[in-house]
């Protein structure tokens, strides 16, 4: 394994530790939202494209109205697919930063109610575990709200010129 490769996971390991179990937490939504952005994103650029162009066949051959709504709408409902739960997930994880604020700003109360304020050092462990679940839960949220608003305008413009070429008659 690259040396560089090594010295990143302890570096991981050491703000995961400092962050406490909260970080674990983020670290788990940080991962399932990035998996669903990306296959939005291979949605976008790989699937789409094929399925619009098989929705175009479909059409031409399908003689009936509801043949043509309902192609229409199985291409919308694959447009609108895991955007619901990517929101929920970026408003989930400023909540759980909050979360990691409080059980921090509680360790730093427990270290002052048993030794006092004459030792920093449980202070400052307190201080970083309260600080860095939130930074790390606004920094996922942030990264993937600017992901995620891309994704939900350019679904909703394709909503749009699917309405409109199914009422001209071409998609």
């Amino acid at each position: 394994m690259p040396l560089e490769w090594i010295d990143f996971r302890l570096a991981l390991e050491q703000f995961l530790h400092a962050g406490g179990w909260v970080l674990y937490l983020i670290l788990g939504l940080c991962v399932l939202l990035w998996s669903l952005l990306l296959e939005r994103l291979w949605f976008k650029f790989r699937v789409y494209p094929q399925l619009r162009g098989a929705l175009s066949r479909a059409l031409a051959q399908a003689r009936q109205g509801w043949q043509r709504q309902s192609l229409r709408c199985d291409l919308e409902l694959a447009l609108s697919e895991q955007l619901p739960l990517i929101k929920t997930l970026i408003a989930l994880c400023p909540l759980v930063g909050l979360l990691g604020t409080v059980t921090g700003m509680i360790q730093v109360f427990d270290a002052l109610a048993l030794n006092g304020t004459g030792n920093p050092r449980l202070m400052a462990a307190g201080v970083a575990r309260a600080t860095l679940p939130t930074l790390a839960g606004m920094v996922v949220a942030v990264s993937g709200l600017l992901i995620f608003n891309r994704l939900q305008r350019w679904s909703d413009l394709e909503k749009q010129r699917l309405q409109a070429g199914l009422q001209e008659g071409a998609v």
